[in-house]
Parts: structure tokens; sequence; C-alpha cells
């Protein structure tokens, strides 16, 4: 399930290799330019970019499935991603299984029932991240890293790739998690090498990550008023505050204008948190008159399924 992974080499773990005169033999030069006092030569394999120093390699900016099969729309799994790494190697004439790796993207594409943007509606916050709409995908975003929705048809059409024909005409759902900063600490570790991306431990442990990240995400269900539920005043005030939420456009719009309200000093914090806990806890309610969205039980056994087939 890995995409973009990028690697760089240090030519003091490789003994005997003259970096600048044997590496750029193996790649498509595009440039040269000096950096911190040091000659630079860079290029393009396949997909990735390259960067060549006395001192050291950088490959990057690239797809590792994209690589070995030809497009990313398919998923790598364990021995998948150790052939990708031996051909790395063998291209470039260094060993990869011995590169530190300096991000690691884990995703999967879902060929779904309805338009990409329906999902995106029933995705809410998410805790440590900050949720970021964009016009088309969802965003959460924190330091060491991001959880991406999007709708991946579009994305290949705007780079003007091929779409595989499975793809064609179809709704498709990338969820996607980059880690792009400090992967030492997020995997508590020295350093994540090339070997360790197939390592069994290390990649069911990343999976096991990416599961658990979209599990934390608040999930928006769609309200359904269920009269037949309704038994007395209690319910009745139930009812009426989900009617509310339903006409305000949902738990997440609800939510977003008692904050906006909170800013403008309509509200304190005390009473934002409040009414805030108030709306989570009607959406959260386990009573006829709350039915669960179809669209988050499909997309939780997509991930689910994911996870059990790639492991």
């Amino acid at each position: 399930m890995y995409d973009n992974v990028d690697f760089k080499i240090k030519s003091i773990d490789v003994a005997g290799v003259d970096f600048l005169s044997q590496i750029p033999l193996h790649f498509d030069v595009t440039g040269e330019h000096w950096f911190n006092g040091e000659n630079v030569v860079t290029g393009n394999l396949d997909g990735y970019k390259i960067s060549v120093s006395r001192s050291g390699v950088n490959v990057k900016d690239g797809s590792l499935c994209k690589y070995l099969v030809g497009d990313n729309f398919q998923t790598l799994n364990r021995k998948d991603v150790k052939l990708a790494i031996e051909k790395l190697s063998d291209t470039l004439q260094l060993p990869f299984d011995r590169a530190t790796i300096t991000r690691i993207d884990v995703a999967q594409n879902f060929i779904v029932n309805h338009p990409t943007a329906v999902y995106f509606n029933h995705l809410g916050n998410c805790l440590q991240y900050i949720r970021l709409e964009q016009p088309n995908g969802l965003y959460f975003t924190n330091p060491k890293g991001l959880l991406l929705f999007y709708d991946k048809t579009k994305e290949q059409r705007s780079k003007g790739h091929i779409i595989p024909e499975l793809y064609c005409d179809r709704n498709v759902l990338r969820y996607e998690m980059r880690h792009k900063a400090r992967l030492k600490d997020t995997f508590k570790v020295e350093r994540v090498t090339g070997a360790m991306l197939y390592e069994e431990a290390f990649y069911k442990g990343i999976i096991d990550r990416w599961q658990k990240s979209y599990e934390n995400i608040q999930k928006i269900n769609d309200v359904t008023i269920n009269f037949e539920a309704m038994k007395g005043k209690k319910e009745f005030d139930l009812i009426g505050r989900l009617c509310l939420i339903q006409q305000q456009g949902g738990e997440l719009a609800m939510i977003k204008q008692i904050v906006e309200a909170q800013k403008k000093g309509e509200l304190t914090r005390r009473q934002a948190d409040e009414l805030k806990a108030a709306i989570r806890s009607t959406c959260e309610l386990k009573m006829d008159i709350n039915k669960r969205s179809d669209v988050i039980v499909e997309l939780d056994k997509k991930v689910r399924d994911a996870v059990r087939f790639y492991l």
C-alpha cells in the first residue's frame, strides 16, 4: 500500500563509490548546479527526481508503485516493495535497502457507489489534525504529515495521465496518509531504512496506523426522523434538536456556526463548548430516530477490506 517513498543515501555509508562520476551514468541528467559549496547533478528516473553530490544521493518526489508497475492505481504488497527496492538498487548501483527513508505515503483507491464529494461531507474532525476543505478533496494536517481524501481520476486527468480501464467512468476515492517529517520519532526507531519497508512487523504497523487514523476521524451520520420512536417530551426535544441540526446542514456545519459565533463574541467559550457537546451527543444517539449513513458503512468496509487483503 506504499506509494510515494523518498530515499537518501550518504557517501559515508557506502564505501568505494564515487557518487558524482558513477551515479549520473544511470539516470537522465537534466541539470547541474552548486549548492552549499558542492557540485550537484540532477535528473530523472521513471518519475523520480534525483540529485547527486559527493556527499550523497537523494531520490524523491516519485511513486514507488508507479516506478515498479507503471501507475499508482495499483497497490504494492510486501513482496512488491522488495522487488521495487531491488530494481532501484540494480539501476543506480547502490544499496537502497540501506537507504534512509525520508517520506512514506500509504494509500489505497476505492471504487465507491457515490460521487467522491459525498464522502467528504461525512468526514468530520480528527484528533491532533486540522481539517481543511479543498476544491477537489479533504485534507487533515499536522506537523508530521497529512491525511488526504480526493478524487483519484480527477487528479490523474489534471496531470494528463491515462486512467486504467478498470477505473474509467467510476467514482474513485483515494485515502492517503503521508509521513513527511520526523519519521524516526513517528515510528520510534533510530532511522527508517529501505529494508524496513518490507519487514513484516514494520509493514503491518504502518498499515495499522493508516487504518486507525481513518477510524479516529469523526463520522457525520445522516439524520432520519422516526416519529414512531417518540414516546414523550424527552424524545420530542431530541427530535427537535436533530431537525435543527439537519436544517443547518448537519453536525459539522452547526459546529462551524458555533465556532464563528464564539469568535464574534456572541458566545463565551463555556457556552460554545456546551453547545458543541450537545450537538455531538445528539448525533450519537443510539435510537431509531438517528440512522447511520450508508456512505460511512460502505467506506468503513472498504478500509477494513483493504487492510485484510494487503496484510
